[in-house]
């Protein structure tokens, strides 16, 4: 019994000490397990903490990208605003000297807006632009559906409703706006880089480009009215939100948005300038491309498609139905191009020969049914308003004849030549040139093997590029494919036309930037020399476009300072001279022919009617100027009283500097163009077609000077100065019926 009690004890205290352990286990366990969810909380607050912080720092850079993106805007409209004022010393003008400085058809479109003013109300202003009898005698015509100018319209009913009247005249008003619009433009530039790079550093060394490279990039400061100063902002917004709507990975609710600030710029876009047909049919053949190359997705290029047919019609009825625009190019191009996707099933299947095959067949079959469809709208809607253009283009490629009188004046004016090698001199000085042709070159690489990859249906071959996807040295995204494209499309318009290059250059700073401060580009060059890491990586994209700014501020502030501060004068007693005796000498409906240009200011500085104007996209009206330039040709008086007196002209205003003109060269002056659309020899030494024959009579706008009996019994001259000669005719002697239908019927 005791041996077993004593068992028992040690059992006990063995139990006892068992018990002990477990317990003295248990407590470790827990201080173990507190430790470890203490390192876990601190570990969440850790990168609780780094999350927000790396949060805030995004919203400092976001902060401070918009921020520099709203300074170099309103810098660039107060240097434009500046060198326009010191140009011209604007505000110390009188009323006419300022409505002169409106030249062409600048005048002519803001003659619309000081009507809308004037009106006694909105409403019958409206009218009066609806129902116009003064801009082309003896016709009336709806000008908002001729021409582009509800901004016109827009503003004037803006600077009514507006309590600006009596601080702000109605001029600055209109040319304040311009000049903010180009803010507008700077900042859509700035954004298309600063998304395509990553970098507002990239946006910064756009505007600064911009800015720098202006002989080059606008010229708003002299044609304030033109209508590409009001679409062109609109455009690089639309461009900006296209880049953005392409972006990998973008949420579907942040694509409808950004579909819909795409629609919005593209309508302000096409309301605002006439040939937005031809631009947005290069953007189709844009789009049209990167389907075809698999670049973007059926979803988004149907959508934009849509974006440019809906904002075509919106401004269509807008517009009063104008025929113009259901006739247009772009219209009929993206209805060919969505019908033949619809029918044509399969394009996105087969090997690579296959896949071509395709693709050769499917871009016949759109062009065909695109030029077939705009060839039957026209036909159908009687519609001939664009063909002087396609004269041009027909004539500057030698495919058409070069004696057309429509197609010459432009042939001859040096803005439709080709673009002049000094503006890449001009574009070199401010560095941009070169890292905008090293990016060029190395991504329409990246896009040719892209492209190649995509086409071929070759397992090794989309292994490969998936592998080198991976290792980041063959990676196009989409926008970046857009955005390369327009640059070539919009570079080879710029080329062909110089006058088109203002569409180029803007987007030309916007690219090279990308290029400099690009991720995708630095990391391609590093991984090509094996030397990539992310510190060399960051290092090189933040200190070369450093470098960049800081050599062109050197360089160029000065400059740029001193231009802004010229001071020049406006002087043009001629022209006053002119407008001031037609205000005080002639009654308020007379009609005034002559020069497009100059009439174009007749209209806006004295409110007298029109025979013919800039305005040049109808037929009729082109018919019209053709004959009433015959003043400066070699007609007999009585063919050229005939002439006008059928456009309803009181009286004619002939100008020495057109008359005599040197500007141009042999077969390219106004006079000559006329002799040839005539049959007739030009003057001066020089050879002569073998089919033109000598005119019988010498040139009207020379022998009329003489004074004459067959001059002076037709026409009186009533004021003279050292440019002008205006003439009144008098009234024409009873001639027969028909000859009269038929001089009506061609004027």
């Amino acid at each position: 019994m005791e041996a077993r009690r004593r068992g028992d004890r040690k059992l006990e205290r063995h139990s006892g000490i068992t018990r002990d352990g477990a317990s003295m286990g248990k407590a470790e366990t827990k201080r173990s397990t507190g430790k470890a969810e203490k390192e876990e909380c601190g570990h969440y607050r850790n990168s609780q903490q780094s999350g927000v912080l790396a949060l805030y720092w995004h919203g400092v850079a976001m902060a401070t990208g918009l921020s520099l993106a709203g300074a170099l805007g309103i810098f660039h409209a107060w240097a434009v605003n500046s060198i326009h004022e010191n140009l011209l010393w604007f505000s110390h003008l009188e009323e006419v000297e300022r409505e002169i400085s409106f030249r062409t058809e600048c005048g002519l479109y803001y003659s619309y807006y000081k009507q809308m003013l004037k009106a006694p109300t909105i409403q019958q202003g409206l009218v009066e632009l609806i129902n116009d009898n003064m801009t082309e005698s003896k016709r009336t015509i709806n000008l908002l559906q001729r021409m582009n100018i509800y901004q016109e319209v827009f503003l004037s009913i803006l600077y009514r409703v507006l309590p600006i009247q009596t601080y702000l005249e109605p001029v600055y008003f209109y040319i304040y706006t311009v000049f903010s619009l180009q803010a507008v433009y700077v900042i859509a530039l700035y954004i298309t880089s600063w998304l395509l790079s990553g970098s507002w550093l990239a946006g910064v060394l756009t505007g600064v480009w911009y800015i720098l490279n202006r002989v080059d990039t606008t010229r708003v400061e002299f044609t304030i009215s033109l209508r590409e100063n009001w679409s062109l902002p609109f455009f690089a917004l639309q461009v900006a939100a296209i880049t953005c709507y392409l972006r990998p990975q973008l949420k579907p609710i942040h694509q409808r948005v950004v579909l819909w600030l795409v629609f919005v710029s593209t309508f302000c876009f096409c309301l605002t300038w006439q040939f937005n047909q031809f631009i947005l049919f290069i953007q189709a053949l844009i789009f049209f491309t990167l389907d075809a190359l698999d670049f973007l997705s059926p979803e988004q290029v149907t959508s934009l498609y849509l974006v440019q047919a809906i904002s075509l019609l919106s401004v269509w009825l807008l517009q009063f139905c104008n025929s113009m625009i259901l006739g247009s190019l772009a219209l009929s191009f993206v209805v060919a191009a969505l019908s033949i996707r619809h029918f044509q099933r399969g394009l996105k299947s087969g090997g690579l020969l296959s896949r071509v095959a395709k693709l050769l067949l499917h871009t016949l079959l759109v062009l065909a049914l695109a030029l077939s469809i705009n060839y039957l709208a026209k036909r159908a809607l009687q519609l001939w308003s664009d063909e002087h253009i396609f004269k041009f283009i027909k004539a500057k490629f030698g495919l058409g004849a070069t004696r057309d009188f429509d197609a010459s004046l432009y042939l001859c004016e040096e803005a439709f030549g080709l673009l002049p090698l000094d503006t890449f001199e001009r574009l070199g000085g401010t560095l941009m040139l070169y890292p905008y042709l090293s990016t060029l070159s190395v991504l329409l690489i990246m896009l040719a093997l892209v492209a190649l990859a995509n086409l071929s249906d070759s397992g090794f071959a989309r292994a490969r590029v998936a592998a080198s996807r991976d290792e980041s040295l063959i990676r196009m995204r989409p926008d970046v494919a857009y955005n390369l494209l327009h640059t070539v499309f919009f570079g080879l318009l710029a080329f062909s036309t110089m006058r088109m290059k203002y569409l180029w250059t803007g987007h030309m700073c916007a690219f090279a930037a990308y290029g400099v401060c690009g991720k995708d580009i630095w990391e391609l060059y590093l991984r090509v020399i094996h030397c990539s890491t992310k510190a060399k990586l960051r290092l090189i994209r933040y200190t070369v476009p450093i470098v960049i700014l800081a050599f062109l501020y050197y360089k160029f502030w000065p400059r740029l300072m001193e231009e802004v501060s010229e001071l020049r004068e406006f002087y043009d007693p001629d022209t006053v001279e002119l407008m001031a005796w037609i205000s005080s000498k002639t009654p308020k409906k007379a009609v005034f022919a002559g020069s497009m240009q100059l009439l174009a200011g007749i209209k806006l500085c004295t409110g007298r009617v029109l025979t013919n104007h800039p305005h040049y996209e109808d037929k009729a009206l082109r018919e019209r100027t053709r004959q009433v330039y015959q003043v400066y040709a070699r007609q007999s008086p009585e063919e050229v009283h005939r002439v006008l007196r059928a456009a309803g002209a009181d009286y004619v205003v002939l100008e020495d500097s057109i008359c005599y003109e040197r500007r141009h060269s042999r077969g390219c002056r106004l006079r000559d163009l006329l002799d040839l659309a005539n049959g007739h020899v030009m003057d001066g030494e020089g050879e002569n077609d073998p089919d033109l024959v000598a005119s019988p009579d010498p040139r009207f706008c020379d022998a009329i000077k003489t004074d004459s009996p067959v001059y002076s019994s037709l026409f009186t001259r009533v004021f003279k100065n050292k440019t002008f000669n205006v003439y009144r005719l008098k009234k024409p002697k009873k001639k027969g019926r028909g000859e009269g239908k038929a001089v009506d019927r061609a004027v």
